[in-house]
């Protein structure tokens, strides 16, 4: 079987940066990290592998350091990686970067049986790209998946986290599911894999390698932009209620929201 994992390079929390001009983020020279729900991804990915056989193929779209992303991914034991990168991918919305790695993945010489995306990524937290990419495969997804129950080829079940419990789903294949953390605990790469991650080939592929359609991709193919961007104001004023003991702050906080009318 084939498993295709997506994952995505974000700026680490301390390096976040953007561009006044264009509303996007910053990402050519700023420290980055695999996005953290896409560890859970790989992780899964790998271990599906190991528990039914075939291979796990790791795809990303980013700049050129993102080929750190994806040396880190074949480290924990993915067996291939790709990275679409092309200056007129920059600048995409959820929507250009779901129809990107579409077009990447239907490139790929053996079809996927199954993608796994982690749940959302922490640089925008839409959640969209994963069920967006599935609806332009035309496949089925699930979304939460905390468990995969049993895969062979052509089904899947798998467990959905809820707010009150979980569902239990079925699927045939191909198809895609996200991820949430309680999957797995991700592993350490060892020296080993690490070394072995070096000498493995990453392969680039631009627009045309994918032959995506100019008015798709990119900024230009964005049907959202971002229009504004600015730091919410800082918090002013405010009172810190001070007593002898618990009692009494506590009376005086009662005192205090009686006089404004809130209780």
């Amino acid at each position: 079987m084939h498993f295709v994992v997506c994952i995505k390079q974000v700026p680490a929390t301390t390096s976040v940066q953007i561009d006044s001009k264009t509303g996007t983020l910053k990402r050519e020279g700023v420290e980055s990290i695999i996005n953290p729900f896409d560890e859970y991804a790989i992780e899964e990915g790998i271990r599906l592998k190991e528990r039914v056989g075939g291979k796990t193929t790791v795809i990303s779209m980013g700049p050129p350091q993102a080929e750190q992303a994806l040396r880190e991914a074949l480290s924990r034991g993915c067996d291939d990686a790709i990275l679409l990168t092309d200056k007129a991918f920059a600048g995409a919305d959820t929507w250009a970067t779901s129809y990107t790695l579409s077009r990447g993945i239907k490139m790929l010489s053996e079809p996927a049986d199954l993608i796994i995306c982690g749940k959302q990524a922490s640089d925008g937290d839409t959640a969209q790209v994963g069920p967006s990419l599935a609806e332009m495969l035309d496949i089925p997804h699930v979304a939460y998946v905390r468990k995969i129950v049993e895969v062979k080829p052509g089904y899947i079940k798998v467990e959905r986290m809820l707010e009150d419990g979980i569902d239990i789903l079925e699927m045939s294949l191909p198809a895609l599911v996200t991820v949430v953390k309680e999957i797995n605990t991700p592993r350490l790469p060892s020296l080993k894999t690490m070394l072995a991650a070096k000498k493995k080939q990453v392969h680039y592929w631009n627009k045309e390698t994918i032959n995506a359609e100019e008015d798709k991709i990119g900024l230009k193919g964005s049907p959202t932009q971002v229009m504004k961007i600015f730091y919410p104001p800082a918090r002013s004023g405010g009172e810190r209620i001070t007593g002898a003991d618990a009692k009494e702050i506590v009376n005086k906080l009662i005192q205090k929201l009686s006089s404004h009318g809130i209780i």
